[in-house]
């Protein structure tokens, strides 16, 4: 999954990466030419008392470390960007293929997880885009290149290279192989804490009202202290890498010090080449360590790539159709043909055998019990679900068939959990409409009688909206929603219990003030309480997911003992209020 990701997303910056190897290679080679030079100037300069030898080589010495120091800046500015834009790309792509999800999917994987996916997961790659184009490319070219110019300054020492480099493999390999496990449990974990930070700012109300502050205190201090000890575990052992190394290091350096010196005393060996050998050991050393420390990245890398790819490879269930119809002429008429709609391995359907018919001008409700399946069905309209058996039909036409742009254009959608966006009041009631005058957004709140509230702030239609809305109550939340669904002016309007938060008299003004806005358009609306559908044209009792009845008020009362039930204990409830 690593190496598709990188081969899928890397692609189009072949030239950056391509000129980061020729840099790195040049750089490398003259990294690797300099302890050469600098034997030179030990045995023929210093030896000799040659000041002109030593001047012009180290002249030569000095134009090398320009280039190398030259080359190894730009490698890694173009690696960075490299890593930088992979990043991009990825984000986006994860983003994009978020985007299509139907609700099934988003419920499946969960909004904390596609998050940290997005986010962490994204830049544990990153990062070991930029390391592998800043060291890895670097690192067996140093290896190959400094066994090759530690042999030609001195064969004998040969051996010490032939134990130091596979011992220091070896102990850095087992070290890394113990981390992989704690790198997949540490994603597992950051997911853990980013649900419970998640679910605790979106519920704050509840935990104050509940007075369970302690408790998720407790539960985000359990998850936390889970993520800390894994990291711990991984750091601990990461640790051991680097005193590791030293300790291979400085036990070489002496070996070769040792071994070196007997030779130099036996005349086998000049100074110049003992200190460049021993430069070339360390060299070697240390691109075998800078190798090993990228490798480390990389299980933890393709843990994140592998959460990545189950995103990325993820089909929405509701799929785009493959000739859409985008032009298609009619007033918004809404038809359920035998409509059926059961999740993936559950045992009984939400929904069954739906068969309903919503006209333009007429206002159809559909009431039932808590779980009766009515937010699904209205669900079933703008494609948040596909029908798993039957049809829906606008105008005539399957949704399925149709462009999905072209027939939200045609929706006017208040959920049953009216979402705000960070913003302000006219970004928000705009989001339904971007090119909405002031005025048309003024008339599309008075409506939803919200613009009470609106003129009593300071700012007005520039008054800030926090994120989700929490800056104002329930009520004015639903109405806010509702203008915005009024503002786009749409053929189809599906309230959703948008009305739930609002008291009896407001809720009576809204309808009264709806019917002149709404009387070409098909109106279908989900309520809890009969007297926001006792109206209504036609009025649909869900039970169980299935219609057991349908009619007028008045009809119902006397044909559906469900609905009689439903009225009876709504009006119960209110002579004991």
């Amino acid at each position: 999954m690593l190496l598709r990701l990188l081969r899928t997303h890397l692609r189009p910056y072949a030239g950056n990466l391509s000129l980061v190897v020729v840099l790195q290679l040049i750089g490398t080679i003259a990294s690797l030419y300099l302890p050469s030079l600098n034997a030179d100037i030990i045995d023929n300069g210093v030896a000799k008392g040659d000041t002109g030898y030593i001047m012009g080589t180290g002249g030569w010495m000095l134009g090398v470390s320009l280039v190398q120091i030259a080359c190894t800046i730009t490698a890694v500015y173009f690696g960075a960007k490299t890593a930088a834009l992979f990043g991009r790309d990825v984000r986006a792509a994860v983003f994009h293929r978020v985007g299509e999800f139907s609700a099934r999917e988003v419920n499946q994987f969960g909004a904390p997880t596609l998050i940290s996916r997005s986010t962490n997961d994204v830049q544990q790659i990153q990062m070991l885009v930029v390391m592998t184009t800043t060291m890895l490319v670097a690192a067996p070219i140093t290896m190959v290149g400094g066994v090759i110019m530690a042999v030609r300054e001195d064969v004998g020492l040969s051996w010490l290279v032939v134990v130091a480099v596979p011992l220091l493999a070896g102990c850095v390999g087992f070290i890394a192989s113990r981390m992989v496990p704690q790198f997949r449990k540490m994603q597992k974990n950051i997911d853990g804490v980013n649900r419970v930070l998640r679910e605790q700012i979106t519920g704050i109300r509840v935990v104050r009202a509940f007075v369970r502050e302690p408790h998720e205190i407790e539960r985000f201090g359990e998850a936390n202290q889970n993520l800390t000890d894994t990291a711990i575990k991984a750091g601990r052992l990461m640790a051991l890498i680097f005193p590791t190394v030293m300790l291979i290091l400085n036990v070489s350096s002496v070996a070769v010090l040792w071994f070196g010196a007997s030779r130099i005393e036996n005349g086998t060996m000049e100074v110049g080449a003992l200190t460049a050998f021993l430069s070339y050991l360390i060299q070697i050393l240390f691109s075998v360590m800078m190798g090993v420390f990228v490798m480390i990245m990389v299980p933890r890398a393709s843990v994140c790539a592998d959460r990545i790819s189950e995103v990325l490879d993820t089909e929405s269930s509701v799929r785009p159709p493959v000739t859409p119809i985008r032009n298609f002429t009619g007033r918004g008429q809404l038809v359920f043909e035998h409509a059926s709609f059961q999740y993936p391995g559950a045992a009984e359907p939400v929904l069954r055998d739906i068969s309903l018919v919503a006209s333009p001008g007429q206002t159809t409700a559909i009431i039932g019990s808590t779980g009766a399946g009515k937010t699904t069905l209205l669900s079933l309209v703008p494609r948040l679900f596909d029908a798993t058996d039957g049809r829906v039909l606008v105008d005539g036409i399957d949704v399925r068939e149709i462009e999905p742009e072209a027939l939200w254009e045609r929706i006017g959608l208040v959920p049953q959990r009216p979402y705000l966006f960070s913003g302000t009041i006219a970004s928000n009631l705009r989001y339904g409409n971007p090119d909405a005058t002031d005025e048309e957004l003024w008339h599309a709140l008075e409506i939803a009688q919200g613009k009470d509230f609106v003129e009593a702030m300071a700012e007005g239609l520039d008054a800030p909206i926090a994120q989700g809305g929490t800056n104002v109550s329930g009520g004015q939340r639903q109405r806010l929603a509702i203008a915005r669904a009024l503002v786009r002016k749409p053929e189809i309007y599906l309230f959703d219990d948008s009305f739930s938060a609002l008291d009896l008299a407001t809720d009576a003004r809204l309808r009264a003030a709806l019917r002149p806005v709404t009387r070409d358009a098909c109106v279908v609306v989900v309520a809890q309480r009969v007297s926001t559908i006792i109206d209504a044209d036609q009025i649909v009792v869900v039970e169980d997911g299935a219609i057991v009845g349908k009619g007028t008020h008045d009809e119902l009362l006397e044909s559906c003992p469900t609905y009689v039930e439903i009225v009876e204990s709504q009006r119960s409830a209110e002579e004991a209020a």
